[in-house]
């Protein structure tokens, strides 16, 4: 009989969970919905006269990095509701007494939650960069029009030849009416690898070209390693665009998948940049998806040592403030990543190791009450 009651008990649980999951799932989406995307619409519309078909586009569009980032919320909120009903109807109880224990009750809900997070991260590297690189060029191209902020922080291109990548331009920043770059780098690739680094100081817009200032170059050989060519005071960067068709072109890195934007890091590497902002956005691309597992554990713990004294609006309420309290943590460790007082890994991955341990700490703790 043992095996049919612990399958029998898995079923239990994830029917208990799944139910507030896409609950949550869809109030979450609701919520953020109603407080950044309609305001924008219905801003879109009145103020600016934005046809309601391309407003109805950038919503869609927006949509799916919201539903992303509702998946770690919706975990929380379905083991912290499921576990309360499990723990209030006596149903953890029956299972203690047939010697299952609450470390036996997690195990569905972490290989669920780590199929959540798999889907999470598959999500954001396909679908959400897609989706977010779509609605930016909407923005630009039929809403804002030359209304969009001159200033650009952090541009990237990858410019294809043949369908092969040649060239890939990273812009710290980008100025279109003063037609000015600062902080240039670009990457020229033979036969699919990296044959040489431009680094630039400056760059400005004269006479339909591109000249840059203060810069190096460097040469990559097939092993890897680098070396220093030259050093120049100005030259003309083979860029064929202007700074208008540039800012059309560029994509921001923050709107990458993990994968893109680590290639990016790893080629930039090889010429010895500082790149530790771009290492933190990396790692945080990682770490939330995985949140969905933290999150789900501990709800499930929180929950189930409550006993179900709270209905489900204390619920909803306890849920907001535990994802609220990881957003906290996740800017400040951010802000420390990126000013340099903490390594990139520790800013990414920090607030899940602090969150892995106040779950651990109520996983626990359900056995002794």
């Amino acid at each position: 009989m043992s095996p049919f009651r612990v399958r029998l008990s898995d079923r239990l649980i994830l029917g208990a969970v799944a139910g507030p999951f896409f609950f949550g799932i869809l109030i979450f989406t609701l919520i953020f919905v109603a407080g950044d995307l309609l305001f924008q619409a219905a801003r879109l519309v009145i103020e600016q006269g934005v046809s309601p078909g391309v407003v109805v586009r950038l919503f869609f569009y927006r949509l799916p990095e919201v539903v992303a980032l509702t998946l770690p919320m919706s975990s929380l909120l379905a083991t912290l509701l499921g576990m309360s009903a499990l723990a209030a109807g006596s149903e953890l109880i029956a299972l203690r007494s047939l010697g299952i224990p609450f470390s036996r009750v997690l195990r569905p809900i972490i290989t669920a939650s780590v199929l959540v997070s798999v889907i999470a991260l598959s999500f954001n590297e396909t679908v959400v960069p897609f989706t977010t690189l779509a609605a930016d060029r909407l923005m630009k191209y039929e809403i804002m029009k030359n209304q969009a902020s001159a200033v650009q922080e952090k541009v990237f291109l990858r410019l294809n030849e043949n369908g092969e990548l040649r060239r890939v331009l990273y812009v710290d920043q980008l100025d279109t009416k003063k037609g000015l770059m600062n902080d240039i780098m670009m990457h020229e690739f033979e036969e699919g690898r990296l044959a040489r680094a431009l680094t630039a100081q400056r760059g400005v817009w004269q006479e339909g070209q591109w000249w840059i200032e203060d810069g190096r170059i460097y040469d990559v050989n097939r092993e890897g390693e680098v070396s220093l060519l030259l050093r120049f005071e100005r030259q003309k960067l083979a860029l064929n665009l202007s700074p208008s068709q540039l800012q059309m072109s560029t994509r921001k890195p923050m709107d990458m998948g993990a994968h893109e934007l680590w290639t990016y890091i790893r080629q930039a590497g090889a010429v010895g940049t500082n790149l530790s902002k771009l290492w933190v956005m990396f790692h945080l691309k990682l770490a939330v998806p995985w949140a969905c597992v933290i999150m789900a554990v501990l709800g499930a713990g929180f929950g189930a040592s409550r006993r179900g004294r709270s209905g489900s609006g204390v619920g909803f309420g306890i849920s907001v403030v535990l994802v609220f309290a990881y957003y906290v943590v996740m800017s400040m460790c951010r802000a420390l990543g990126e000013a340099g007082a903490l390594l990139p890994i520790l800013a990414g991955w920090g607030p899940n190791l602090v969150f892995a341990a106040v779950a651990a700490f109520f996983a626990l703790r359900v056995d002794r009450i």
